[in-house]
């Protein structure tokens, strides 16, 4: 595909805890045959090498997202297939970067998981790092900005963040799985998550069992 045709999906990641569902969503994307552009910023980085052991590096982003990609959520490496050849890494420090422009062709972005700190500052409109100054690009742009926020309790500034961000023309969609579709693995509560952000992008999957009228149907399944 050449540089005029590509059109990606934006993927941010912040420092909240939930890797697995960024993981998730950008294994669904390339599933779905999306091209996505990848910020991974620097407290996530601290969260990755936490919850996953990966110590994710600029100069050696392809591997290590591979091996992102590659682990389940509950810990096991080489669970999944990835491939990464439809990735580009922007470091979060580059605010030259090309997601920092509108004039960028972009679908529009995922911030997979968002922490309370990333949705005040897009929120705010900050444009602290790339992260935020890509979300507040995808705002005024008015393409899809989808906020999957994983954090509990919520204050109430949060909230007011929150409602912000609504009114700004973002999906807020917190990190909140569900139990009707018969989820018996971490990974199904994991892909739960991450399918129904991939809902809001519009972007096709298979990651969860859809609600059909029918009491018990995911525990018979």
């Amino acid at each position: 595909m050449s540089q005029q045709q590509r059109q990606p999906w934006i993927v941010g990641v912040s420092g909240a805890s939930g890797t697995p569902f960024a993981a998730a969503v950008l294994r669904g994307l390339l599933a779905a045959g999306e091209s996505v552009d990848l910020v991974v910023s620097r407290a996530s980085r601290l969260t990755l090498l936490d919850e996953a052991g990966i110590a994710f590096r600029d100069a050696h982003w392809q591997e290590d997202l591979r091996s992102w990609l590659a682990r389940g959520a509950d810990g096991k490496p080489n669970t999944f297939e990835a491939d990464v050849t439809g990735v580009r890494h922007w470091a979060a420090g580059d605010l030259a970067a090309g997601p920092s422009s509108g004039s960028y062709p972009a679908k529009g972005m995922l911030i997979v998981p968002a922490s309370t700190a990333c949705v005040a500052g897009v929120a705010l409109g900050l444009s602290k790092d790339l992260l935020q100054r890509a979300a507040s690009v995808t705002l005024k742009e008015r393409r899809k900005l989808v906020v999957a926020v994983r954090e509990t309790p919520l204050s109430g500034q949060t909230l007011k963040h929150m409602v912000a961000l609504d009114e700004a023309g973002a999906v807020v969609l917190p990190a909140s799985p569900a139990f009707y579709a018969g989820a018996t693995h971490i990974q199904d509560l994991v892909d739960f998550v991450a399918g129904r952000v991939l809902d809001a992008a519009g972007v096709p999957h298979l990651l969860y069992r859809r609600w059909e009228g029918e009491l018990g149907g995911g525990s018979r399944g």
